[in-house]
């Protein structure tokens, strides 16, 4: 099989959030130095299933680079597996959802493929990693290395970013399936302290939601007009193609958008209409369909569109049902009523550039005059507080970590049941006709995300917890 691969993390200074932070930045500064000094000749190390598209290539893109820039020495391995692999680490995913996923079975058969598979890989880890290094693994894909991590002599930490507010019995089946393997692991991280399994030591459970970094491509401050040429380029907005619009990267050295995305529509946005946005993976828990309803239905102004907006699936190797997914809302948006059908844009975005693909999110979040996120379930929702930085509207289900993030009229609107497909379109009909309530649920919305999810503040936890780990070693 092939080696894991080892994602380049630039070092970011942690200076950057100098003015961000005022008064609060030399504490954030003590910790970096006191993490550089007591971690020296020490690896972190970071585990998972892909370096590109969903959640957790996000947070560790946004997380790491600060850690590496505080003097850390901070490394990243991708797994390399089979899709028979990810095809039962997508039934796990799903189920500690409470979702059935596939429908496929979690037995004998399954548990053999699973632990065959990262058997090879923990011997492709091996060579690479010191006893006295820490290794944080991620979600079910790295479950089953933890033995093999502590057997190296390593202090190993299981992050899950998944998981359901109120666990039936599908979720208990995922967590019957990887317990065997997390016993010896030293902490536990969870992002909400409901998705706690039941059976961990609470001794060992530290709960750390996502952050964001705002200096990113994703998050960076973009002038109208780069907005616009960005949309034009990517082809959602019917604009005279510019020459490429330029962006910063996240290195920051300048970047420009050249590909264009893979769009399901009949032509592109007017200047003049107005732009509902959903951005998520192509993944049935984020309900694409229940939103094509939803606007067919309850969203009917000629001058209000709707983007749902995903990675180029293909792109995502730990996610096998993401063709499938985009293959079947191609289909329905082609059911579409016709006038309906004029209104709403699928745009697949490229991933062969990561910050080229993240200017583009950036700009289809900055130019929607609201964002939506009608997910069934949700681990965290990160597209939602990145959208929130961008003092966005948002309409959200009460669901997961997303009602940890907008507080209710304040920050944004919750819908209690997702699948109250009126609700939704009362809701996105309420803000787009009351531009006083989108632009104070804006500003309450990049508030409450500074406040609480920016990255440098996960940086003191991460350090806190690293720490308590080799103290004394």
């Amino acid at each position: 099989m092939a080696r894991p691969e080892l994602v380049q993390i630039p070092p970011h200074p942690i200076e950057r959030f100098r003015d961000l932070l005022g008064d609060e930045y030399p504490a954030f500064a003590a910790v970096a130095e006191w993490a550089r000094r007591e971690f020296a000749g020490r690896a972190i190390w970071h585990v998972n299933s892909t370096a590109r598209g969903g959640g957790v290539a996000e947070i560790l893109h946004g997380l790491l680079p600060y850690v590496r820039g505080a003097g850390v020495d901070t490394r990243w391995a991708v797994l390399h597996e089979e899709p028979e692999f990810f095809a039962v680490t997508k039934r796990l995913h799903n189920r500690l959802h409470d979702d059935p996923g596939d429908g496929g079975p979690l037995g004998e058969d399954e548990r053999n493929l699973y632990e065959t598979a990262l058997r090879a890989s923990a011997a492709q880890l091996a060579p690479l990693i010191q006893p006295s290094d820490v290794i944080y693994l991620h979600d079910p894909q790295t479950a089953g290395l933890v033995p093999a991590m502590k057997e190296i002599g390593l202090k190993v930490v299981w992050r899950c970013h998944v998981g359901v507010d109120r666990p039936g019995e599908l979720a208990r089946g995922s967590w019957d399936f990887l317990r065997p393997y997390l016993e010896g692991a030293d902490a536990y991280v969870f992002s909400r302290d409901e998705y706690v399994w039941d059976g961990l030591d609470r001794d060992r459970v530290w709960l750390m939601p996502p952050a964001i970094d705002p200096f990113v491509p994703k998050n960076e401050e973009l002038e109208r007009e780069t907005v616009d040429a960005i949309l034009g380029q990517v082809g959602l907005l019917a604009v005279a193609r510019p020459s490429a619009p330029a962006f910063v990267r996240g290195d920051g050295t300048p970047g420009r958008v050249e590909r264009a995305a893979e769009l399901v529509q009949e032509e592109p946005l007017s200047d003049g209409e107005r732009l509902v946005a959903q951005v998520s993976r192509w993944d049935r828990l984020k309900d694409p369909h229940g939103l094509l309803e939803c606007f067919a239905r309850h969203v009917d102004d000629p001058r209000v569109h709707l983007a749902i907006v995903g990675p180029a699936s293909a792109a995502v190797s730990d996610d096998p049902e993401g063709l499938s997914v985009y293959g079947d809302v191609t289909e329905h948006w082609r059911r579409l009523p016709d006038g309906t059908r004029h209104r709403v844009h699928l745009a697949s975005l490229p991933m062969e550039d990561l910050d080229e693909n993240a200017a583009m999110v950036n700009a289809i979040q900055r130019r929607a005059d609201a964002v939506v996120q009608k997910s069934i379930a949700e681990g965290f929702g990160l597209t939602v507080a990145e959208a929130m930085w961008k003092a966005r509207p948002v309409v959200a289900s009460r669901v997961g970590g997303i009602q940890d993030q907008i507080v209710d009229g304040v920050s944004g609107l919750l819908i209690d049941d997702p699948a109250d497909l009126a609700a939704f379109g009362a809701a996105l009909k309420r803000v787009l006709a009351d531009p006083a309530l989108a632009e104070r649920l804006g500003r309450g919305a990049k508030e409450r995300i500074k406040d609480r999810f920016l990255a440098i503040g996960r940086l003191r936890e991460y350090v806190e917890l690293v720490g308590s780990l080799v103290d004394g070693d």
